[in-house]
């Protein structure tokens, strides 16, 4: 199992598509090429364009099976992101902007998410949360006095998606919950984003089965120790008897930084000196499962490559007891 927040998006609909038919950009090939490296039986993406077609999608397998890895099963809904509200979200005086829309995107579909796998998807039983209102969530954490009952009408709990996938292994059938959820930040002193994002984690460990293989996997946007968001939520995520958290690490990881806390080899993403480097992307399997072993895969640029995706590949190799 193998999440990765691979940066597959464009300022507009169709050039990721245009990107992926072209495929000269050293970036999306090493990009690519590090995902067939890794060989991931099931892969699921975040920060990758929606098109109705799937046409991004299967040029995807189509680059992956060139460099010697194949997952023919896909999977993908429209997300959120990019869809217009109606309302002045944040309050700037305009309508319509990226981020007065469910998600931020500068169209729809931008920066969506999706899985590949190498073993049957079972899409027919697949089950979309994502057109959840957030304030039908129960005890949802709404900034105090900021939307109108108008906008709490229209808008929705998850800025991108969240979804519950079978996948049909050898083993039995695997119940995937993916996600990618909101940043904490860019918001006001309402914090909106933030409880966002925290009731966004809620309604994640309200979904996970009391039995059966599972796991969950995506872009939680929070560190445990580290960062900006509200830390309750996740921590209860992660200590929920139901799942186990393997820990990724990575070989070596050093974090110039007096200030963080966390075990930095367990980071997933590297931003910018006003951010820094946080654990914020998540594989945690259901404890019914083992976990044989499970990394943080450092990607480092070499020859023309530079640039390369903020967030690093985690992956955790499971099995049946």
């Amino acid at each position: 199992m193998m999440t990765y927040n691979a940066d597959l998006s464009r300022k507009g609909p169709g050039l990721l598509v245009r990107d992926l038919e072209r495929f000269d950009d050293n970036v999306l090939r090493a990009t690519l090429q590090k995902i067939s490296d890794l060989r991931p039986d099931v892969l699921a993406l975040q920060n990758v364009d929606y098109d109705h077609n799937h046409v991004a999608l299967r040029l995807i397998q189509e680059r992956l099976e060139e460099f010697g890895h194949n997952m023919p099963y896909r999977f993908a809904l429209a997300p959120n992101s990019g869809v217009d509200t109606g309302f002045d979200v944040d309050r700037d005086g305009k309508i319509d902007t990226a981020r007065d829309r469910q998600g931020y995107g500068l169209f729809a579909g931008q920066g969506g998410i999706a899985l590949l796998s190498a073993h049957p998807i079972l899409s027919e039983d697949a089950v979309n949360y994502s057109d959840l209102l957030w304030r039908d969530l129960p005890d949802a954490a709404l900034p105090s006095g900021y939307f109108s009952e108008a906008e709490l009408s229209v808008f929705w709990l998850h800025s991108v998606a969240a979804w519950r996938v079978p996948i049909k292994t050898p083993d039995g059938v695997l119940q995937v919950l993916t996600t990618q959820t909101a940043p904490p930040v860019f918001d006001g002193p309402e914090n909106r984003n933030g409880l966002r994002n925290a009731d966004q984690i809620k309604f994640l460990r309200s979904q996970l089965p009391d039995a059966g293989a599972f796991v969950v996997i995506g872009g939680l946007n929070n560190d445990p120790y580290d960062g900006e968001g509200l830390k309750s939520e996740l921590h209860l995520l992660l200590a929920d008897p139901r799942l186990q958290d393997p820990k990724p690490k990575a070989a070596s990881h050093f974090v110039n930084d007096p200030t963080h806390r966390g075990p930095p080899e367990q980071d997933t993403v590297d931003w910018a000196r006003n951010i820094g480097s946080l654990r914020v992307d998540y594989v945690l399997p259901s404890s019914s499962l083992g976990v044989a072993a499970a990394a943080v895969e450092r990607q480092q640029p070499t020859g023309e490559v530079a640039d390369l995706p903020a967030h690093k590949p985690v992956w955790v190799d499971i099995f049946w007891k």
